[in-house]
């Protein structure tokens, strides 16, 4: 599955707003709005992105 179709998934599971979702991944908050634009992560990015998601799921149960 592509990680932009993921990170969307997250976003509507969480309600989190993108730019929160950015900053606090990539310290990036424009992160989700470049993915929608095209722009692909690099993997060590996928992977922090991956974990953070994750991290914020084991949370919130």
């Amino acid at each position: 599955m592509h990680i932009g179709y993921r990170v969307e998934r997250f976003l509507n599971e969480t309600g989190m707003p993108r730019t929160k979702f950015g900053r606090l991944v990539a310290r990036d908050p424009r992160l989700v709005d470049d993915m929608r634009n095209g722009r692909q992560p690099r993997e060590e990015m996928r992977k922090n992105i991956e974990h953070f998601m994750n991290k914020y799921r084991e949370q919130a149960q």
